[in-house]
Parts: structure tokens; C-alpha cells; sequence
């Protein structure tokens, strides 16, 4: 791994979890073949996420947009379940 590019890049991302992740996600997308989106000295795929993070073409984004409630698709899961179960005890 290029320190300095892991040094300008937590520059970008001071928060060392939010890079690891968004680095490491960049990483894997470079490694199963999406095109690099600046020109790195290094092959190395993590190189080339933490430069693409300290040019500015990356950047971690929280959208305010309520993400999926695994809790309440369990929650229907089950009603329907019992639904299912008392229709089958009535007939």
C-alpha cells in the first residue's frame, strides 16, 4: 500500500472506518474489472482506490433516504405466516 496516497486520501475521508470501507469497496469493483477512474503508477487495486479517494473521483455519500427495515420485512413475514396458519385451521 502507497502511504501517500493513504495520507492524501485521509485527508479527503478523515474518518479511518469510512475509508477502509469505501476504499475496500473501490478495491473490489477495480479488482472484478471496473475501469480505474484516474492513471496510478501502482497495479495495485487498494492504490488505485486511495488515489481515486485523494483526487476527489470518490467520495463517501449518506443519503438521508430511509435504507431497507430488515425488522419490519420480518415482521410481515410472520403475519403472513400466521395468516396462512389460521386460514389452514378454519378450513
Amino acid at each position: 500500500m502507497n502511504n501517500e496516497y493513504l495520507a492524501r486520501a485521509r485527508e479527503k475521508v478523515p474518518d479511518a472506518k469510512t475509508l477502509i470501507v469505501l476504499a475496500s469497496k473501490r478495491a473490489r469493483l477495480l479488482a472484478t474489472g471496473a475501469p480505474p477512474m484516474v492513471r496510478c503508477k501502482d497495479e495495485n487495486f487498494l492504490d488505485v482506490a486511495l488515489l481515486e479517494i485523494a483526487e476527489g473521483k470518490l467520495v463517501a455519500s449518506f443519503e438521508d433516504k430511509p435504507q431497507d427495515d430488515f425488522m419490519s420485512e420480518i415482521a410481515a413475514v410472520k403475519a403472513a405466516a400466521a395468516a396462512e396458519a389460521g386460514k389452514k385451521s378454519d378450513a
